[in-house]
Protein backbone atom coordinates (compact mmCIF):
# COMPACT_ATOMS: atom_id res chain seq x y z
CA UNK A 1 0.00 0.00 0.00
CA UNK A 2 1.06 3.11 -0.86
CA UNK A 3 2.28 4.77 3.04
CA UNK A 4 1.77 8.57 2.18
CA UNK A 5 -1.25 10.38 0.54
CA UNK A 6 -0.01 13.50 -1.38
CA UNK A 7 -3.32 14.04 -3.44
CA UNK A 8 -6.47 12.44 -3.61
CA UNK A 9 -5.17 10.26 -6.67
CA UNK A 10 -2.87 8.71 -4.40
CA UNK A 11 -5.84 7.78 -2.16
CA UNK A 12 -7.30 6.48 -5.39
CA UNK A 13 -4.43 3.86 -5.66
CA UNK A 14 -4.87 2.69 -2.62
CA UNK A 15 -8.58 2.48 -3.08
CA UNK A 16 -7.85 0.40 -5.62
CA UNK A 17 -5.57 -1.66 -4.12
CA UNK A 18 -7.65 -2.00 -0.96
CA UNK A 19 -10.04 -4.17 -3.26
CA UNK A 20 -7.52 -6.56 -4.10
CA UNK A 21 -6.69 -6.91 -0.68
CA UNK A 22 -9.92 -7.45 0.32
CA UNK A 23 -10.32 -10.71 -2.29
CA UNK A 24 -12.98 -7.76 -4.56
CA UNK A 25 -13.13 -8.56 -8.42
CA UNK A 26 -12.83 -5.22 -9.92
CA UNK A 27 -14.23 -6.73 -13.22
CA UNK A 28 -17.55 -7.42 -11.35
CA UNK A 29 -18.64 -3.71 -11.65
CA UNK A 30 -17.28 -3.31 -15.36
CA UNK A 31 -17.20 0.32 -16.18
CA UNK A 32 -18.10 1.52 -13.00
CA UNK A 33 -16.70 5.13 -12.50
CA UNK A 34 -16.21 6.14 -8.87
CA UNK A 35 -17.04 9.99 -8.40
CA UNK A 36 -18.06 12.22 -5.77
CA UNK A 37 -21.43 13.25 -6.02
CA UNK A 38 -23.39 16.56 -4.36
CA UNK A 39 -27.14 17.43 -4.12
CA UNK A 40 -27.66 20.89 -3.11
CA UNK A 41 -28.85 21.33 1.34
CA UNK A 42 -32.25 22.05 2.33
CA UNK A 43 -30.82 25.72 3.42
CA UNK A 44 -27.76 27.40 3.21
CA UNK A 45 -27.87 28.92 6.82
CA UNK A 46 -27.09 26.50 9.84
CA UNK A 47 -30.41 25.54 11.18
CA UNK A 48 -29.38 24.36 14.64
CA UNK A 49 -27.07 24.73 17.49
CA UNK A 50 -25.36 27.98 18.44
CA UNK A 51 -24.70 29.45 15.11
CA UNK A 52 -27.84 28.57 13.86
CA UNK A 53 -29.05 31.49 11.11
CA UNK A 54 -25.17 32.06 10.17
CA UNK A 55 -24.07 30.84 6.71
CA UNK A 56 -22.96 27.10 6.13
CA UNK A 57 -19.24 26.83 6.60
CA UNK A 58 -17.67 26.40 2.65
CA UNK A 59 -14.07 25.41 4.13
CA UNK A 60 -12.78 24.17 7.18
CA UNK A 61 -10.66 27.32 7.76
CA UNK A 62 -14.09 28.77 8.26
CA UNK A 63 -15.08 27.14 11.20
CA UNK A 64 -15.16 28.91 14.19
CA UNK A 65 -12.84 27.25 16.32
CA UNK A 66 -10.35 23.48 16.44
CA UNK A 67 -12.64 21.50 18.55
CA UNK A 68 -15.54 21.72 16.33
CA UNK A 69 -12.80 21.12 13.01
CA UNK A 70 -11.59 17.99 15.37
CA UNK A 71 -15.33 16.83 15.94
CA UNK A 72 -16.37 17.30 12.27
CA UNK A 73 -13.66 15.15 11.30
CA UNK A 74 -14.28 12.53 13.61
CA UNK A 75 -17.82 12.46 12.58
CA UNK A 76 -16.59 12.01 8.39
CA UNK A 77 -14.23 9.23 9.37
CA UNK A 78 -16.64 7.28 11.28
CA UNK A 79 -19.33 7.64 8.47
CA UNK A 80 -16.55 6.61 5.80
CA UNK A 81 -15.45 3.30 7.92
CA UNK A 82 -18.85 1.92 8.01
CA UNK A 83 -19.02 1.87 4.26
CA UNK A 84 -16.08 -0.12 4.03
CA UNK A 85 -16.76 -2.08 6.28
CA UNK A 86 -19.96 -3.19 4.83
CA UNK A 87 -18.56 -4.13 1.64
CA UNK A 88 -16.04 -6.05 3.74
CA UNK A 89 -19.08 -7.84 5.10
CA UNK A 90 -20.51 -8.42 2.02
CA UNK A 91 -17.71 -9.39 0.01
CA UNK A 92 -17.88 -13.49 0.20
CA UNK A 93 -21.66 -13.25 -0.75
CA UNK A 94 -20.75 -12.88 -4.80
CA UNK A 95 -20.24 -16.52 -4.85
CA UNK A 96 -23.84 -17.39 -3.59
CA UNK A 97 -26.15 -15.01 -4.97
CA UNK A 98 -29.62 -17.20 -5.45
CA UNK A 99 -30.20 -15.47 -8.85
CA UNK A 100 -28.55 -13.33 -11.18
CA UNK A 101 -30.70 -10.54 -10.11
CA UNK A 102 -29.79 -10.80 -6.68
CA UNK A 103 -25.95 -10.68 -7.58
CA UNK A 104 -26.67 -7.69 -9.76
CA UNK A 105 -28.31 -6.39 -6.73
CA UNK A 106 -25.77 -7.23 -4.64
CA UNK A 107 -22.85 -5.80 -6.49
CA UNK A 108 -25.36 -2.17 -6.68
CA UNK A 109 -24.71 -1.97 -2.95
CA UNK A 110 -21.47 -3.33 -2.36
CA UNK A 111 -20.71 -0.27 -5.12
CA UNK A 112 -22.68 2.22 -3.67
CA UNK A 113 -20.87 1.46 -0.63
CA UNK A 114 -17.60 1.75 -1.75
CA UNK A 115 -18.77 5.31 -3.55
CA UNK A 116 -19.89 6.55 -0.58
CA UNK A 117 -16.51 5.73 1.36
CA UNK A 118 -14.32 7.06 -1.46
CA UNK A 119 -17.03 10.32 -1.12
CA UNK A 120 -16.16 10.59 2.79
CA UNK A 121 -12.21 10.00 1.93
CA UNK A 122 -12.61 12.87 -0.82
CA UNK A 123 -14.02 15.71 1.88
CA UNK A 124 -11.04 14.08 4.48
CA UNK A 125 -8.01 14.42 1.81
CA UNK A 126 -9.19 17.92 0.07
CA UNK A 127 -10.52 19.87 3.16
CA UNK A 128 -8.77 18.69 6.44
CA UNK A 129 -4.97 18.26 5.65
CA UNK A 130 -2.23 16.44 6.73
CA UNK A 131 -4.82 14.90 9.37
CA UNK A 132 -7.34 14.42 6.85
CA UNK A 133 -4.90 12.97 4.67
CA UNK A 134 -3.95 10.47 7.61
CA UNK A 135 -7.69 9.29 8.15
CA UNK A 136 -8.08 8.78 4.99
CA UNK A 137 -5.34 6.21 4.68
CA UNK A 138 -6.53 4.54 7.66
CA UNK A 139 -10.23 3.84 6.39
CA UNK A 140 -8.22 1.46 3.49
CA UNK A 141 -6.18 -0.29 6.26
CA UNK A 142 -8.74 -1.15 8.80
CA UNK A 143 -10.67 -4.66 8.10
CA UNK A 144 -14.17 -5.63 9.59
CA UNK A 145 -13.05 -9.37 9.31
CA UNK A 146 -9.91 -8.45 12.12
CA UNK A 147 -12.68 -7.01 13.78
CA UNK A 148 -11.09 -3.74 13.85
CA UNK A 149 -13.52 -1.21 12.09
CA UNK A 150 -14.68 1.49 14.52
CA UNK A 151 -18.29 0.48 15.21
CA UNK A 152 -19.82 -2.85 16.82
CA UNK A 153 -21.92 -3.52 13.44
CA UNK A 154 -19.33 -3.58 11.53
CA UNK A 155 -17.24 -6.02 13.11
CA UNK A 156 -19.72 -8.87 12.67
CA UNK A 157 -19.70 -11.72 9.93
CA UNK A 158 -22.35 -11.83 6.90
CA UNK A 159 -22.19 -15.36 6.55
CA UNK A 160 -25.14 -16.08 4.15
CA UNK A 161 -27.96 -14.32 1.94
CA UNK A 162 -30.44 -14.07 5.18
CA UNK A 163 -27.92 -12.49 6.78
CA UNK A 164 -27.76 -10.10 4.31
CA UNK A 165 -31.11 -9.08 3.53
CA UNK A 166 -31.68 -8.84 7.50
CA UNK A 167 -28.53 -6.32 7.63
CA UNK A 168 -29.49 -4.37 4.81
CA UNK A 169 -33.04 -4.02 6.37
CA UNK A 170 -31.76 -2.83 9.81
CA UNK A 171 -28.44 -1.61 9.90
CA UNK A 172 -28.48 -0.13 6.71
CA UNK A 173 -31.53 1.60 8.37
CA UNK A 174 -29.41 2.79 10.96
CA UNK A 175 -27.30 4.54 7.93
CA UNK A 176 -29.96 6.18 6.64
CA UNK A 177 -30.53 7.92 9.94
CA UNK A 178 -27.06 8.79 10.49
CA UNK A 179 -27.26 10.13 6.78
CA UNK A 180 -30.53 12.08 7.52
CA UNK A 181 -28.93 13.88 10.53
CA UNK A 182 -25.92 14.48 8.77
CA UNK A 183 -27.72 15.74 5.84
CA UNK A 184 -28.32 19.42 8.05
CA UNK A 185 -24.19 19.40 8.67
CA UNK A 186 -23.26 23.57 9.26
CA UNK A 187 -20.20 22.54 6.86
CA UNK A 188 -22.00 22.31 3.42
CA UNK A 189 -19.72 19.77 1.63
CA UNK A 190 -20.54 17.12 4.03
CA UNK A 191 -24.67 18.13 4.11
CA UNK A 192 -24.02 18.07 0.13
CA UNK A 193 -22.50 14.49 -0.11
CA UNK A 194 -24.97 12.88 2.48
CA UNK A 195 -28.18 13.84 0.50
CA UNK A 196 -26.66 12.41 -2.30
CA UNK A 197 -25.92 9.15 0.01
CA UNK A 198 -29.43 9.23 0.85
CA UNK A 199 -30.37 8.90 -2.54
CA UNK A 200 -28.66 5.42 -2.67
CA UNK A 201 -29.24 4.17 0.65
CA UNK A 202 -33.21 4.04 0.04
CA UNK A 203 -32.20 0.86 -2.70
CA UNK A 204 -30.26 -0.97 0.14
CA UNK A 205 -32.77 -0.84 2.52
CA UNK A 206 -35.67 -1.61 0.30
CA UNK A 207 -32.95 -4.61 -1.27
CA UNK A 208 -32.88 -5.79 2.66
CA UNK A 209 -36.68 -5.81 3.36
CA UNK A 210 -38.09 -6.79 0.01
CA UNK A 211 -35.21 -10.01 0.60
CA UNK A 212 -36.90 -11.11 3.76
CA UNK A 213 -40.66 -10.80 1.96
CA UNK A 214 -39.28 -13.21 -0.49
CA UNK A 215 -37.91 -14.93 2.15
CA UNK A 216 -41.15 -15.54 4.11
CA UNK A 217 -43.08 -16.06 1.14
CA UNK A 218 -41.42 -19.05 -0.32
CA UNK A 219 -42.02 -20.16 3.47
CA UNK A 220 -38.66 -22.62 3.21
CA UNK A 221 -36.62 -21.07 6.31
CA UNK A 222 -37.91 -21.31 9.73
CA UNK A 223 -39.55 -18.31 10.97
CA UNK A 224 -37.71 -18.97 14.56
CA UNK A 225 -34.42 -18.85 12.55
CA UNK A 226 -35.18 -15.76 11.11
CA UNK A 227 -36.09 -14.38 14.36
CA UNK A 228 -32.50 -15.25 15.79
CA UNK A 229 -31.16 -13.49 12.89
CA UNK A 230 -33.36 -10.63 13.63
CA UNK A 231 -31.84 -10.76 17.25
CA UNK A 232 -27.99 -10.80 16.30
CA UNK A 233 -28.18 -7.62 14.04
CA UNK A 234 -30.99 -5.20 15.79
CA UNK A 235 -29.46 -4.73 18.87
CA UNK A 236 -25.63 -3.96 17.64
CA UNK A 237 -28.36 -1.25 15.46
CA UNK A 238 -29.29 0.35 18.78
CA UNK A 239 -25.85 0.35 20.14
CA UNK A 240 -24.48 2.53 16.49
CA UNK A 241 -26.87 5.39 18.04
CA UNK A 242 -24.11 5.99 20.65
CA UNK A 243 -23.90 6.05 24.36
CA UNK A 244 -26.98 7.52 25.89
CA UNK A 245 -26.85 10.98 27.64
CA UNK A 246 -23.96 11.31 25.10
CA UNK A 247 -21.42 14.86 25.70
CA UNK A 248 -20.32 14.21 22.71
CA UNK A 249 -24.36 14.11 20.71
CA UNK A 250 -24.91 17.19 22.52
CA UNK A 251 -21.50 18.61 21.42
CA UNK A 252 -21.88 17.54 17.88
CA UNK A 253 -26.04 19.63 18.16
CA UNK A 254 -25.10 22.75 19.41
CA UNK A 255 -21.87 22.83 16.85
CA UNK A 256 -24.56 22.32 13.84
CA UNK A 257 -22.80 19.68 12.92
CA UNK A 258 -25.11 17.14 13.58
CA UNK A 259 -28.60 17.09 13.73
CA UNK A 260 -31.82 15.45 15.15
CA UNK A 261 -33.53 12.68 12.51
CA UNK A 262 -36.74 14.51 12.30
CA UNK A 263 -35.36 18.07 12.84
CA UNK A 264 -37.20 20.93 10.96
CA UNK A 265 -40.38 18.26 11.00
CA UNK A 266 -40.75 18.87 14.91
CA UNK A 267 -41.54 21.83 16.76
CA UNK A 268 -40.25 20.52 20.13
CA UNK A 269 -36.81 22.32 21.59
CA UNK A 270 -34.29 19.33 21.24
CA UNK A 271 -33.40 17.83 24.37
CA UNK A 272 -30.16 18.06 24.00
CA UNK A 273 -28.62 15.61 26.65
CA UNK A 274 -30.91 12.77 25.48
CA UNK A 275 -30.36 13.09 21.32
CA UNK A 276 -29.55 9.60 20.82
CA UNK A 277 -32.05 8.28 23.13
CA UNK A 278 -34.52 10.13 21.04
CA UNK A 279 -33.15 9.06 17.51
CA UNK A 280 -33.01 5.25 19.18
CA UNK A 281 -36.67 5.49 19.79
CA UNK A 282 -37.48 6.70 16.32
CA UNK A 283 -35.08 3.90 14.69
CA UNK A 284 -37.10 1.36 17.32
CA UNK A 285 -40.76 2.68 15.73
CA UNK A 286 -39.90 2.11 12.24
CA UNK A 287 -38.34 -1.01 12.44
CA UNK A 288 -41.44 -2.28 14.54
CA UNK A 289 -43.61 -0.97 11.80
CA UNK A 290 -41.40 -3.09 9.36
CA UNK A 291 -42.01 -6.14 11.29
CA UNK A 292 -45.83 -5.81 11.32
CA UNK A 293 -45.73 -5.38 7.95
CA UNK A 294 -43.58 -8.81 7.55
CA UNK A 295 -45.60 -10.50 10.01
CA UNK A 296 -48.68 -10.39 7.17
CA UNK A 297 -46.49 -12.59 5.32
CA UNK A 298 -46.16 -15.29 8.51
CA UNK A 299 -48.60 -18.32 8.11
CA UNK A 300 -51.29 -18.30 11.02
CA UNK A 301 -50.02 -21.31 12.79
CA UNK A 302 -46.47 -19.84 12.64
CA UNK A 303 -45.02 -17.95 15.45
CA UNK A 304 -45.03 -13.74 14.52
CA UNK A 305 -41.24 -11.96 14.12
CA UNK A 306 -40.26 -9.01 16.73
CA UNK A 307 -38.45 -6.84 16.96
CA UNK A 308 -36.23 -7.17 20.55
CA UNK A 309 -36.28 -5.33 23.28
CA UNK A 310 -33.47 -2.66 23.44
CA UNK A 311 -32.31 -3.97 26.41
CA UNK A 312 -31.06 -7.24 25.02
CA UNK A 313 -27.59 -7.89 24.10
CA UNK A 314 -26.42 -4.49 24.36
CA UNK A 315 -22.71 -3.18 23.98
CA UNK A 316 -23.06 0.29 24.21
CA UNK A 317 -25.23 2.60 26.97
CA UNK A 318 -26.97 2.21 29.89
CA UNK A 319 -27.54 -1.46 29.30
CA UNK A 320 -24.12 -2.68 27.99
CA UNK A 321 -23.33 -6.00 29.83
CA UNK A 322 -26.74 -6.20 31.24
CA UNK A 323 -28.41 -9.79 30.84
CA UNK A 324 -31.96 -9.12 29.66
CA UNK A 325 -33.60 -11.46 27.70
CA UNK A 326 -35.30 -10.46 24.17
CA UNK A 327 -38.66 -9.40 25.81
CA UNK A 328 -36.38 -6.72 28.05
CA UNK A 329 -36.83 -8.77 31.33
CA UNK A 330 -33.44 -9.54 33.54
CA UNK A 331 -32.25 -12.45 33.87
CA UNK A 332 -29.72 -14.59 36.06
CA UNK A 333 -25.97 -13.94 34.98
CA UNK A 334 -25.31 -18.11 34.98
CA UNK A 335 -28.19 -18.44 32.97
CA UNK A 336 -27.39 -15.95 30.33
CA UNK A 337 -24.62 -17.67 28.24
CA UNK A 338 -27.06 -20.35 27.21
CA UNK A 339 -29.50 -18.24 26.90
CA UNK A 340 -27.80 -16.78 24.20
CA UNK A 341 -26.85 -19.70 22.25
CA UNK A 342 -30.71 -20.32 21.75
CA UNK A 343 -31.82 -17.07 20.30
CA UNK A 344 -28.92 -16.24 18.03
CA UNK A 345 -27.72 -17.78 15.15
CA UNK A 346 -25.59 -21.32 15.97
CA UNK A 347 -23.68 -23.61 13.82
CA UNK A 348 -26.81 -25.80 13.81
CA UNK A 349 -28.96 -23.15 12.14
CA UNK A 350 -26.31 -22.48 9.51
CA UNK A 351 -26.40 -26.02 8.44
CA UNK A 352 -29.97 -26.24 7.81
CA UNK A 353 -29.48 -22.89 6.08
CA UNK A 354 -26.75 -24.44 3.79
CA UNK A 355 -28.99 -27.39 3.34
CA UNK A 356 -32.34 -24.71 2.42
CA UNK A 357 -29.99 -22.88 0.01
CA UNK A 358 -29.31 -25.65 -1.98
CA UNK A 359 -32.80 -25.55 -2.72
CA UNK A 360 -34.14 -23.27 -5.97
CA UNK A 361 -37.49 -22.68 -4.28
CA UNK A 362 -36.30 -20.63 -0.93
CA UNK A 363 -36.21 -17.20 -2.01
CA UNK A 364 -38.78 -16.21 -4.95
CA UNK A 365 -38.04 -14.24 -7.50
CA UNK A 366 -36.93 -10.84 -7.76
CA UNK A 367 -39.97 -8.45 -9.20
CA UNK A 368 -38.26 -7.86 -12.79
CA UNK A 369 -40.76 -4.74 -13.21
Amino acid sequence: MIKKISTFDDWIDMFAQWRDDIGFDSKLIGDYKFETKFVEVDSPEIEFGDFAGQRKWETVLQIPNQQVRDALLTLIVYQGDTEFASVEQQRHLVQSAPSEEDLRSLLRVMTEEMRHGYQMSYLLVNYFGDSGKLEARKLLERRAFKRNRLLGSFNEEVNNWLDFFVYTDFIDRDGKFQLQMLSRCGFAPLGRSTKAMLKEESYHLGTGHTGLRRILTAGKIPVEIIQKYFNKWIPTAYDLFGTDHSSSAHWAYVSGLKARYNEGETKEPADKNNLNEAARALFHKEISWLVDNLNKLVPEDKPKLYVPDMRFNRRIGSYAGKTYNVKGEPLNEADYALYLQKVLPSPEDERKLQEIFKENDWITPMDRK
